[in-house]
């Protein structure tokens, strides 16, 4: 607003003479969220009816004080989101997203302002957009520009002008790159398998985080814990800011659960009241002007940050009488801003925070844990950490550089023109798959389990000579990272920083390693335990020393031999190697096996499977509920062949579309396991069919989780389900799986 003390006008001198900025100061302005424009809803029970909202009446409600004006001048903020819908638009999924558009929305700011424009007539309309491409589906060159744009100062031009931020993404690394691409892991991280896989599935705040995430955010940790020494000794009120951008609010719930309880490598970013869990659905609510469902616990964290904040108390008063949705938005915009609610906040995690005009301007490293599937996501993402901290200028009247450090955005990656050439072939005709309800006798139904619980003897112990050997790969991790401007789908490589976890050697403690270790062993054990707390975590600290110590675990590399480079590698391996030490603890100790189920859907059936459609070779089905069978191997060609002939089978599917997984433990982080096919026995046996050639390390921890599953089923169907009380098996065999498996067993 022009008349403010603290505006953008006097910040930059953007007035040419006093008398202009004077005559400023006089204009009425006013400031709108979309929403504002949105027709008033019909009330069904009223007892007055007054029909709809005439547009004097609309004119009038939204103008508020301008209503008395006339030739009005409307300048549309992120103007991307305000335009009139051809009727043929064809709006890719990635591109929508990128663009934050709903197209039922977005044509009510500009249906709004015709409305305005018959009452008051509008005299000019200025758009402004960081993206200003028209959404058609295609590939976003220059062509799809808005025909009506007279100025396109790119992100390029701004940070080769030094008007914002320069980022840096991760050039070189001391671990082995991506197969395909040959980059480094940490240049896009939700592009490697075990990442995404875990990432995209719905998992509870406490589990572990992917092992490749937390190696990221060790180094990443590393180097802003040193830019945070270095603006506080510079006199920095607010810290610089860690921002996450994660693919869905489960990975942002996990996110804050890692840095709040202290699973983080580094203590400084513990805090857990300066770390923020944006949520989409309250902010959402917010903008709109409702209110949110209730949620307790994170209203509670909203509070606690608030009166965590070093900001007067006359400023907490006001903030304590704001809702939820309310304080919610205050924290998003004060972000680093003195004496607001956001001063304090170091560590920022949201999921939909690409079409948020944040002006948060301490964002110095940015974290991408969701697919980038075009160059506009990801100036999008950096563009929440480019507006500079100071406009500071050197000798030559140049800004003096600032950066934003980023790991897991492939700034770099452009897509590809389109060639011309001959026009694509017909698309090839598709098959209908879905479940036939005149087969209902042939229903295979399965528990929906998210995790299984072990009831731990109180005494642990652990029989030494039976634990494997646990081998890290030196080569799979990355000691030191090294990072360079990013400019123009380029590296500028006269400009690398380097970030050296061999420099904070005292940050590598082995007894710090050693109860990092524990308390995630604690975390997992304690409700199944039955003792004393207290003595479980001594036990738990006895245990962890002792395998850290011992001859278990085997590094090959003489040169990770160097106890200080052994310890990181524990340190980037700390859940590895706990999970591998608890899986022969609780081998040892368990007394039960406790299934948790879905909430939402404990039990699952072939009957619930959606209708879908496929190119892929299929063949008909005759003693399946589900109508056709994807055919993707001989193998399972003949297997499905088998199953649909043999006399002691009564029902089969392939495991193709129905939801059915067994989550698993590889390399430090949870994994979905598809079996192949389900089968049910004449007998009520239930068979779980994996159809494998070579066996491989990988395989037998699948096996081990279904073993574990097959067991937990048994013991709950047993004591409870009257639905599951066939027996379960596992490949073949009374109680465990065993591989190979030959289909002529059947």
């Amino acid at each position: 607003m022009p008349g403010n003390a603290d505006n953008y006008y006097d910040v930059f001198d953007l007035c040419p003479s006093e008398a202009m900025r004077q005559k400023l100061n006089r204009a009425d302005v006013l400031i709108e969220n979309w929403h504002t424009l949105m027709p008033l809803k019909a009330q069904d029970r009223s007892v007055v009816k007054k029909g709809k909202e005439g547009d004097e009446a609309f004119t009038r409600r939204v103008l508020g004080k301008l209503a008395s004006h006339k030739n009005l001048v409307v300048i549309n903020d992120e103007a991307h989101h305000a335009y009139r819908t051809p009727a043929d638009i064809k709006v890719s999924k990635a591109e929508a997203e990128a663009f934050g558009i709903d197209l039922d929305e977005a044509t009510r700011w500009v249906d709004g302002l015709d409305r305005i424009h018959k009452t008051r007539r509008i005299a000019h309309c200025f758009d402004l957009s960081a993206t200003p491409f028209a959404p058609t589906g295609r590939t976003n060159t220059e062509a799809g520009l808005f025909t009506w744009v007279v100025s396109d100062f790119g992100l390029n031009d701004a940070i080769e002008a030094g008007l914002v931020k320069t980022p840096r993404v991760v050039v070189r690394d001391d671990a082995l790159p991506n197969a395909q691409t040959l980059r480094p892991k940490l240049y896009h991280l939700y592009r490697e398998p075990e990442v995404a896989e875990d990432l995209n599935r719905k998992a509870e705040a406490h589990e572990a985080l992917p092992e490749l995430v937390q190696q990221a955010y060790t180094l990443l940790g590393a180097d802003w814990r040193a830019i945070a020494a270095d603006w506080v000794a510079q006199g920095h009120l607010s810290p610089p800011v860690m921002l996450s951008v994660c693919n869905r609010t489960e990975t942002a719930a996990r996110i804050e659960h890692y840095f709040a309880k202290g699973y983080a490598q580094w203590p400084e970013l513990h805090n857990a009241a300066r770390t923020f869990r944006v949520d989409s659905k309250v902010l959402e609510k917010a903008e709109m002007g409702e209110t949110a469902t209730a949620d307790k616990d994170y209203e509670l964290r909203l509070k606690e940050i608030m009166e965590a904040a070093r900001i007067p108390e006359s400023r907490k008063n006001a903030l304590r009488a704001m809702k939820k949705e309310e304080l919610l938005r205050e924290l998003v915009d004060t972000v680093g801003k003195r004496d607001q609610a956001g001063q304090d906040l170091q560590n920022v995690v949201s999921v939909a925070m690409l079409s948020e005009g944040w002006d948060a301007k301490n964002v110095t490293h940015i974290m991408g844990l969701r697919a980038f599937t075009s160059q506009l996501l990801c100036e999008q993402v950096i563009g929440r950490g480019l507006r500079r901290v100071a406009y500071d200028k050197d000798d030559k009247g140049l800004y003096l550089p600032e950066f934003v450090n980023v790991f897991g955005v492939p700034l770099s990656v452009a897509l590809q023109p389109g060639s011309e050439g001959p026009p694509p072939p017909p698309p090839k005709p598709s098959t209908q798959i879905e479940s036939l309800i005149e087969r209902n006798v042939f229903e295979i139904k399965w528990p929906n389990i998210l995790r299984i619980d072990q009831v731990v003897r109180p005494q642990l112990v652990v029989e030494w000579s039976r634990v494997d050997v646990l081998t890290i790969d030196p080569s799979t991790v990355a000691l030191h990272a090294d990072i360079a401007p990013a400019l123009g789908g380029a590296a500028d490589w006269r400009q690398v920083v380097s970030i050296d976890l061999e420099k904070l050697p005292e940050e590598f403690r082995l007894q710090k390693l050693v109860f990092q270790s524990a308390q995630r062993a604690f975390d997992v054990l304690q409700k199944q335990f039955k003792g004393q707390r207290e003595y479980l975590l001594f036990q738990l600290v006895r245990l962890v020393e002792e395998f850290l110590t011992s001859n278990k675990i085997n590094i090959p590399s003489l040169f990770h031999q160097e106890p200080l480079r052994k310890r990181i590698l524990f340190s980037l391996h700390i859940d590895l190697i706990t999970q591998h030490l608890m899986k022969h603890v609780v081998e040892q100790n368990t007394l039960k096996l406790e299934p948790v189920f879905d909430g939402e859907r404990p039990i699952g059936s072939t009957r619930d499977m959606r209708t879908w459609y496929t190119t892929r070779i299929t063949e008909p089905t005759q003693r399946c509920q589900i109508s056709h069978i994807v055919v993707d191997s001989g193998w399972e060609k003949y297997a499905a062949n088998v199953v649909e002939a043999h006399a002691k089978v009564a029902a089969w599917v392939k495991n193709d579309h129905l939801g059915f997984g067994i989550l698993y433990l590889w390399k430090g982080s949870k994994r979905k396991y598809i079996p192949d096919f389900l089968v049910r026995y004449t007998s009520g046996k239930t068979l779980v069919l994996e159809i494998k050639g070579e066996d491989s390390p990988q395989d037998q921890a699948k096996r081990a989780a279904l073993d574990q599953w097959v067991q937990a089923v048994r013991m709950w169907s047993v004591i409870i389900s009257p639905i599951c009380r066939q027996s379960w098996v596992a490949m073949r065999g009374a109680n465990r799986a065993v591989w190979p498996f030959h289909i002529s067993d059947l």
